[in-house]
């Protein structure tokens, strides 16, 4: 599926690729050693997972700050300052010698990978041509994907050999984050023409769009929904739930939960190479709901009795799923909002936030009152929630790119553009 008349992905694209790939990297390298540093100051396992949470919990509540600060100050501002502030809290977390010294930092990094990720989205959407958004999607998740898969194994090394030195390590990478954007990134890089627009209720213009006005787009709505479901199961309920249903449910080892999260993270991978094209040939919609029609089907095979090949195939199909979701509700976003839109970024990223915190807490709680099936109806409602959404969807899309609009003739001969 080739798009005719579209040039190369911005600059930015590729430069926040790679930012993504270095700070997933460095994320996965530390994520081993958190609890078991954690551990080292002779807490409980409640304080544990406080020290685990208390990043993603920050990281939710200043969002909307982050938002703010985009829209005032800049998305490249913002995202240098945003690395910094966790690099230095991460390197300082690494040295601590009191846990509540270690769990402030943590909630420190929170807030300034909220700054990150707000900014970082907010130019990829802004820089990128309304024919290129879902491949310029794809491609920043890539990084994010390839550094995750990447980091936990060089990390469970390190932590190995010091239970510090991966926090002093992955410090040192967003500094080279925060480095690469400063230099690679132009200050007040524009927005592309926006000759082809998006299918949404209402064309903003090139001002910053006010929030309310986003939550009255049924597009807008649909790529929340959606984004809430990939951080319920995606960031969630896979990686807390799943390893705990192989072993306890299914009676296998733990080897068998990595290979179906790996299956899902390579399906994920291989399909990045062709989701975003397929959201900007095919149209949003549609891509949509076949995102979230696999990612439903997929979870409500988890509602079956018990089988190894069966969860196999769904973490695989979920994987796949994922590819559509990490591309098409961002392209839609930048489709409602494309000028500087903090606020409304910021919002759609507490979405996948929001449900990377609940999803796991829900889930588990009716593990323990009911059973794994139940957990896995309740998520699969949740992805179905965001089907529903996007059928509620308006039916156009956007113009395939190097498509004129339709043009009429006026009164004396010149051709004008259809209302």
């Amino acid at each position: 599926m080739r798009l005719r008349g579209a040039g190369d992905l911005p600059r930015e694209v590729r430069v926040l690729s790679v930012v993504a790939f270095v700070v997933a990297l460095g994320f996965g390298i530390v994520a081993p050693a958190i609890p078991l540093f954690a551990r080292s100051f002779g807490v409980g396992t409640t304080a544990v997972g406080l020290a685990v949470s208390a990043f993603a919990f920050f990281r939710f509540v200043s969002a909307f700050s982050g938002g703010s600060l985009v829209e005032r100050l800049g998305e490249r501002t913002v995202l240098a300052a945003g690395l910094v502030t966790v690099a230095v809290t991460t390197g300082a977390a690494g040295l601590a010698d009191f846990f509540p010294v270690f769990l402030g930092l943590r909630a420190a990094g929170g807030v300034g990978s909220a700054m990150f990720t707000v900014a970082a989205l907010s130019l990829l959407l802004r820089v990128s041509p309304p024919t290129h958004r879902g491949r310029a999607a794809a491609t920043y998740q890539g990084g994010f994907i390839l550094g995750g898969i990447a980091g936990p194994a060089l990390g469970g090394l390190l932590t190995e050999l010091s239970a510090r030195l991966p926090f002093l390590l992955y410090a040192g990478f967003l500094l080279v984050a925060g480095v690469v954007g400063l230099l690679y990134l132009r200050p007040g890089a524009a927005a592309p023409p926006t000759g082809t627009p998006a299918a949404t209720e209402a064309a903003p213009g090139p001002e910053t769009l006010p929030l309310r006005r986003a939550f009255r787009s049924r597009v807008y709505l649909a790529a929340l929904v959606a984004n809430l479901g990939v951080g319920w199961v995606l960031f969630g309920v896979r990686n807390s739930l799943v390893p705990l249903y192989v072993t306890e449910e299914l009676g296998r080892s733990v080897a068998w939960a990595g290979a179906g999260l790996l299956a899902g993270s390579l399906a994920q991978a291989l399909g990045l190479l062709r989701s975003g094209r397929l959201a900007d040939a095919w149209g949003r919609r549609p891509s949509l709901v076949l995102g979230t029609a696999l990612a439903t089907t997929s979870m409500a095979v988890l509602v079956l009795p018990p089988a190894i090949g069966a969860f196999l195939l769904s973490m695989a199909a979920f994987g796949l799923a994922a590819s559509l979701l990490s591309s098409v509700p961002a392209a839609l976003v930048g489709d409602v909002s494309p000028a500087r839109g903090g606020r409304v970024v910021a919002v759609f990223q507490m979405s996948a936030d929001l449900g990377a915190i609940a999803g796991p807490l829900v889930a588990g709680w009716l593990t323990d009152v009911a059973s794994y099936q139940v957990a896995f109806a309740v998520s699969t409602a949740v992805l179905g929630l965001g089907l529903a959404a996007a059928l509620a969807m308006p039916r156009s899309t956007p113009r395939a790119p190097g498509r004129a609009a339709p043009t009429a003739r006026n009164a004396s001969g010149r051709a004008r553009h259809a209302p």
